[in-house]
């Protein structure tokens, strides 16, 4: 995902055109946002003691992907990429080790599944996987979550990357 891809979706589309196209344009405003950094500072915290990094939110919307594409609307049982029992929130604890090619091959690979997943159904079909409140999601909703989900921590890739060089806009 490069910056080249990153374009609204037409003002016109029709509505699963236009729910896949922003989603589409809040994941490559993401990958923009982490463009043109080094692993180093892509570990850099936001406002220390926060662990809060851009590498650290790449790997929590990949976490993202996987849990409502794949575990909530197509049902699997999968583990967490990087949380565990003890560390539920392991996708924000970075160590030296922990690098960009990583956390952006997982996450695109996690884009990937979801798209193959969501294309399978319409709007209203309703996920395999239940919510903590017993009932199935629509795909319709599942989409507009992501987007809310993306928007917000897009927010804060804006602020992390504007105090790490400067950089600002959309």
């Amino acid at each position: 995902m490069t910056t080249e891809e990153r374009s609204r979706p037409a003002v016109d589309a029709a509505e699963r055109q236009m729910l896949e196209g922003w989603l589409d344009y809040h994941r490559a405003t993401l990958a923009m946002k982490c463009e043109g950094l080094t692993d180093a500072q892509l570990r850099e915290a936001s406002v220390p003691p926060s662990e809060f990094t851009l590498l650290g939110l790449v790997r929590h919307l990949a976490e993202n992907e996987r849990g409502w594409f794949r575990e909530v609307l197509a049902g699997e049982e999968l583990p967490p990429v990087y949380g565990t029992d003890e560390d539920p929130d392991g996708e924000f604890h970075l160590t030296e080790a922990d690098t960009w090619d990583e956390a952006r091959s997982t996450w695109l690979g996690e884009i990937e599944m979801a798209r193959a997943n969501a294309a399978k159904l319409g709007l209203d079909d309703l996920s395999v996987g239940l919510g903590r409140h017993g009932k199935p999601f629509s795909l319709r909703w599942i989409y507009t979550h992501m987007i809310e989900e993306y928007a917000r921590h897009n927010g804060h890739a804006d602020l992390v990357r504007e105090r790490i060089d400067g950089a600002t806009g959309e």
